[in-house]
């Protein structure tokens, strides 16, 4: 593997008491709608740090996107035990109450919650966990899987159709499959697994399509020690920024596999990162167990989401 480097930056709180935020989404007016995991809600964090709940989805609200229709769709994973250790907040196995994971379409104008998809194939969807859109308007997204006492349900990606239609498993299994995101040209699909600290990558034939039917999956990256990789964004040039737990930070890895870059954060649990501002040089970064947003201006601007940016 590549070299392993580590830079500082400046940052600031937007806000604080957000129970395990995750899923932000950068709009236009500097305002944040992300999710709160714990709190099963969709929160609007406005540039001066005020909130106003957009939404209750129940279960456990993860991963987050800007549709083609202007809704928010979310990967829910159904929900967690939670527990409190010395006022950090960490999830554990699926919720007492948990029954699936699903694909929820949100008017973030009416609060209306849709369920879209809880199976594909006839199995259920345990613990979805992250999206991204393509040009096309589908979207791939990961099945984390869940764990109950000595039980672990593996994870898997797929791709699907906002409109509810279709959905198709493209990848299976894998381990903990979290963060997804697209290369710059939509040639290359990259996920983040969790318990390995591995970036791995799929060549795109087609939207929806991946070479060798998805047993093609290569290592861009695997990261040294104990350091568990969490959500994702792309930056413009095709550096691939990716939440890291324990080594609390975003690693900037180089989509060659050349190098990657720690930039620490003061949260074990760094969870997700966007892009938003003038020319998306801000960073904006979700520190889920002390429960706050920050922002920082970053070493390199953002890649422009489909149906969010442009």
């Amino acid at each position: 593997m590549g070299e392993e480097t580590s830079r500082e930056v400046r940052f600031s709180e937007v806000t604080d008491g957000l129970r395990f935020p995750e899923g932000p989404i950068a709009l236009a007016d500097g305002s944040v709608i992300l999710v709160e995991i714990a709190a099963g809600l969709i929160t609007k964090v406005r540039p001066d740090g005020s909130k106003d709940v957009i939404a209750e989805t129940g279960g456990g609200p993860n991963g987050a996107a800007m549709g083609p229709d202007g809704a928010v769709y979310v990967c829910n994973n159904g929900g967690f035990e939670w527990h409190d250790r010395d006022g950090l907040l960490f999830p554990g196995d699926q919720a007492a109450d948990y029954e699936t994971g699903s694909i929820q379409r949100v008017d973030i104008d009416t609060g209306d919650v849709t369920t879209l998809y809880t199976e594909c194939g006839g199995d259920h969807l345990s613990g979805p966990n992250d999206i991204v859109f393509d040009r096309e308007g589908g979207f791939w997204f990961t099945d984390l899987g869940k764990t109950h006492g000595r039980i672990k349900m593996r994870g898997a990606i797929h791709y699907a159709k906002p409109d509810g239609s279709a959905i198709e498993r493209k990848v299976f299994p894998l381990d903990t499959p979290n963060g997804i995101g697209l290369s710059p040209d939509e040639k290359t699909l990259y996920a983040a697994d969790t318990s390995s600290g591995r970036l791995w990558s799929w060549e795109i034939t087609a939207p929806g399509q991946l070479a060798r039917d998805g047993r093609g999956g290569q290592v861009v990256f695997g990261l040294s020690g104990h350091q568990l990789l969490d959500s994702m964004a792309v930056e413009a040039d095709g550096t691939v920024s990716v939440a890291t737990i324990f080594n609390g930070g975003v690693t900037r890895f180089a989509a060659d596999g050349s190098r990657a870059e720690h930039v620490p954060f003061p949260d074990r649990v760094t969870t997700n990162i966007c892009f938003g501002g003038e020319g998306l040089r801000t960073a904006y970064v979700t520190l889920s167990s002390i429960g706050k947003l920050v922002k920082a201006e970053w070493p390199a601007p953002g890649l422009p989401l489909n149906f969010l940016n442009k």
